[in-house]
Formats: C-alpha cells, structure tokens, sequence
C-alpha cells in the first residue's frame, strides 16, 4: 500500500497503498483518466488488483504468522526485490546520513506501524471491511495536508468534498448500530494504520520527493529501513512460533514478492509512462478488489452501509481534488 498527500503520490496495501515517498493518492486526481494509454490501463488495473488483494493476503497469512512477522518478512522481501533492480539501473542507494533520518521516519509511520495494524485489525475482522476502512486513507490525507499547511487552498469543491467524504465515513461506521466489525477494536486499528498512512503522505511529501532521488531509490531505501525497524520488533513481538501452513506461507510470499516489491515497480512505470495525476486513481479501485475478494474466497459479507459509505468517502475525495475552475480537455501529449 503507494498514496501521498501533497507530493508525488503512489499507493500501496497495507496493505492497500503502501506509502513510499509519496504514493497514488497524492496526486491531484480528477474525475476522468486524461491521456491514459492502453498500456497504462493494463497497469492500472493490475497494479488494483495485485493491491487489492494484500488484504486477502494478510488474512490469509495470519493463519500462520503473528502481525510483526509478516510485517518483518514483507518489507525485507519488497528490499530483496527493489534493490538489486536499483543496482542493476547504474543508481546507488542515498548516502546523506539527513536522508537516511528522514527515511527512517518514512518507514515507521507509512510501513512498520500501519502494515502491523492492519495485521491486528484482520485478527478479528474481514478482509473486505479492512479495504473498506482503508479508503478512509486519502480523506486523512487532504486533511492532514491541511493542517500542515502543506495545502491550505479552500475551494467550494474542496469543502463540498470534505463535507461528503465525512458524511461517508460516517455511514460507513454506523454509530447508531449497536456492534459490527467497524465499531470495533480491529475496525480502530485499521483507521489507525489509514491515519498513519495520512501523515506519511504529508511527511514524504514535505521531507523526501522533490530532491531529485529517483522514486526506485526512495522505494528500496524506504523498505530497507523499514525492514531494519521490524528486525528490531522481532526479539520482542516476533517470536511466536510460526504455524507453517501452506497457505499462509504462499500467501506471505506474494504479499512481499508480488504485493511490496514487484507492485512498486509496476507503480512507478505507471507514473513515469501517464503520469502521477492517473496513478493515483488506483486508490478508488482497491475497496472494490478487497470486499469481491473477501466474498469470492473467504465468503466475508459487507452491509449495504458499508458500500454506500465508502462511495461516498471516494466521492468527497474525488470533488476535494477537483481543480477549482475547471477547463476543457486539452491532449495529454
């Protein structure tokens, strides 16, 4: 899960965007795909569905793994994938020790805190209500971006989008209900990784894009440091003996191979080949992806307030990133 704020933006799973110096939410996404290529839709749409499904992923790897081993394994999997790559393109990783402090923030609040959220949430609720919640992810990020005063531009869009996407949250909760998975300790602890995901997009998008570090590095650098964080958690919350079944482990392969490192790869051509503007609507298919997984394989059910509630939380976040005069279709190229 890669989604950023005010920078450069990417999504990626928590899975669901997976932060990385500024993932696919981040960029100032509209209503329509402008200049999006065949193969930029053939991407878009794998890159949705490999994210998409990292909530299955984790669900299914909790069969045999605690939160901060697969946590642990994913990251270390994701660098194993994105650094020889890096290598391989003649680039080197960052040397500046500034750098480094910045990545390492990076990775604690947009991969090693949230990526061990969602692993606790899914303890106790579906898959699909974790995607759910998790597109709570760019509304905390326009607000954040907010109150940083990274963006403070107030437009009637802007508010009308806000305004929706609360009323969406609020539906997709239902407070007026007495129980159910969203009210619940596991609905919270994915908020919080959402919330995480929020203040990273703000955090890279102020500290680590726009200094000419190829997005590659940033993406390696960023799993390399979060996976040292996770290797410091593991004497203490990682040592679970490990139940290998078979399904578990496949599932924490793909999630690290596929779902951390090979996705970001994807991600990133996607951006350099159309642009940062239609990565980032990637964002408003992975709720899709994660509640039809959730039903097909695991037969997890959603209510119908769920489903109004996150199309009314895409919605806001659609008309808040809506330019404030808008202006004929021009070629992209």
């Amino acid at each position: 899960m890669t989604t950023p704020g005010p920078g450069p933006s990417r999504t990626g799973p928590g899975s669901g965007p997976v932060p990385i110096a500024g993932p696919a939410a981040a960029g100032r996404p509209g209503l329509s795909l402008p200049g999006l290529s065949l193969p930029g839709l053939v991407d878009l749409i794998g890159l949705a569905l490999v994210w998409g499904s990292g909530f299955l992923a984790i669900k299914l790897a909790l069969r045999g793994f605690n939160p901060v081993q697969i946590v642990f394994v994913r990251l270390l999997l994701g660098a194993l994938v994105l650094t020889p790559l890096v290598f391989a393109r003649g680039l080197s990783l960052p040397r500046e020790r500034g750098v480094w402090g910045h990545l390492f923030v990076a990775a604690l609040v947009a991969n090693a805190i949230p990526y061990v959220l969602f692993g606790i949430g899914e303890q106790t609720i579906g898959s699909n209500t974790a995607g759910v919640i998790n597109a709570t992810t760019p509304l905390w990020t326009l607000a954040l971006a907010f109150l940083a005063g990274v963006d403070r531009q107030v437009t009637v869009w802007k508010a009308a989008g806000f305004g929706v996407g609360f009323v969406g949250v609020v539906v997709m909760f239902a407070p007026w209900q007495s129980a159910g998975e969203f009210a619940s300790w596991g609905g919270l602890a994915i908020v919080g990784a959402a919330l995480c995901y929020g203040v990273s997009y703000v955090y890279m998008g102020r500290y680590l894009t726009g200094r000419g570090i190829p997005p590659m590095v940033l993406a390696a650098s960023q799993l390399i440091a979060g996976s040292a964080l996770l290797g410091l958690a593991m004497p203490v919350a990682g040592m679970d003996p490990p139940r290998w079944r078979a399904d578990a482990v496949v599932s924490l392969l793909i999630l690290g191979v596929v779902g951390t490192g090979l996705a970001y790869l994807l991600n990133y051509r996607l951006i350099e080949a159309d642009g940062p503007a239609v990565a980032s609507t990637v964002t408003y298919l992975l709720p899709l992806v994660a509640a039809a997984l959730g039903w097909f394989v695991l037969g997890e059910t959603l209510t119908a307030s769920a489903m109004i509630g996150v199309g009314l939380v895409l919605g806001g976040v659609a008309l808040a990133r809506r330019g404030p005069t808008p202006r004929p279709a021009r070629p992209a190229r």
